[in-house]
């Protein structure tokens, strides 16, 4: 374990001009003190790791030191070939490159690793989009995707609600989420989160327009700058932004609460039928606050999107969960057992 992290360390500085021991740490996930100690151990193992001191200091190897345990095993070589998402990469068109990368990774491998690749795909499968739903590749996906790559510009149409309006976005990253693709974009100064699919025409790098339905006047006014490259915020960081926005979403959509009464069974089955991030804050505020009744029925309060979401979620529990708040959706749940008791009667 520690001669594997001293590799990585040493990798990681030779890919960076400089680094400080608090980002050695995190990228190690050890402590600053164990950093140090590592840095002697390679020092006197004759690897050339000189410390800056100061606040503005960090550890950086000298004399444009190379080193060459760049030598792929077994498990790192399947590991990279089960990251690719073959049906995301085709989307972007980007497939006959990854193709060709495989190739020439799998070229470059020692003999006995090279079915690593054929390994890996006959155990594991990425299957991205949802049940129940045909997957459709939006069609100005590849030439958003070439100005993500690129840094550039564009100049776009997009379909907020039933209006269309135009947007100069500087596109930072691409997000994949259930079958559906999400641009993250930056416009005057803020970052914004977009449904590729929303967006009716592109005009990127030149003013070539890549058009969709509604397309017309894509070349207007407004788009000459739209084939300039920008410069990317070094501390953006795509995944803590999806996840920050995702969970803010999730959240400011949750506006009403319901009181309901849970058996145990019940307890087990609300993470499953309604949010499950607000129906385990629900139930772990109700297990810290008083816990079961005597009958071991827990009683919480459960954030939801609406009554009506609410009432169509819920009733998935059946006898499991009685409603007790408010009492326009208790009396619908009344209803509903009653037509429900009827049918069976």
């Amino acid at each position: 374990m520690r001669a594997a992290r001293l590799i990585k360390m040493v990798l990681l500085l030779q890919a960076r001009p400089s680094m400080t021991a608090a980002e050695l740490a995190r990228e190690l996930e050890v402590s600053e003190r164990t950093v140090a100690r590592d840095v002697l151990s390679l020092s006197e193992a004759g690897v050339p790791v000189y410390a800056d001191r100061g606040r503005a200091g960090g550890y950086r190897l000298i004399g444009g030191y190379r080193t060459r345990l760049t030598g792929l095993g077994r498990s790192e070589a399947e590991a990279l070939f089960l990251s690719g998402v073959p049906s995301a990469l085709r989307e972007m068109g980007l497939a006959d490159a990854a193709s060709a990368a495989r190739l020439k990774v799998s070229a470059a491998l020692l003999p006995e690793l090279r079915d690593a690749a054929t390994g890996v795909a006959q155990r594991f499968h990425l299957d991205a989009p949802a049940w129940y739903q045909e997957p459709e590749t939006p069609a100005l996906l590849p030439e958003i995707a070439d100005a993500v790559w690129d840094d550039r510009r564009i100049t776009a149409r997009y379909l907020r609600k039933d209006t269309e309006v135009e947007r100069e976005l500087e596109p930072y990253g691409l997000v994949l989420k259930a079958g559906v693709w999400y641009l993250a974009a930056r416009t005057q100064g803020d970052y914004r989160v977009y449904r590729v699919d929303r967006f009716t025409a592109v005009a990127v790098a030149e003013h070539r327009s890549a058009s969709g339905a509604g397309n017309a006047g894509t070349e207007d006014a407004g788009t000459e700058n739209a084939g300039e490259r920008f410069t990317r915020d070094a501390s953006f960081d795509l995944p803590a932004f999806w996840a920050e926005r995702a969970s803010q979403f999730a959240r400011s959509i949750l506006r009403e609460e319901v009181v309901l009464r849970l058996s145990a069974s019940g307890i087990r089955q609300l993470p499953y039928v309604t949010e499950r991030t607000a129906a385990r804050e629900a139930i772990a505020r109700a297990q810290s606050e008083g816990g079961p009744d005597e009958q071991g029925r827990l009683t919480v309060t459960l954030a939801v999107e609406s009554a009506d979401v609410a009432y169509a979620q819920l009733l998935a529990l059946g006898p499991e969960g009685e409603i007790l708040a408010p009492p326009e959706l208790r009396a619908r749940f009344t209803a509903a057992a009653h037509r429900t008791a009827a049918l069976y009667t």
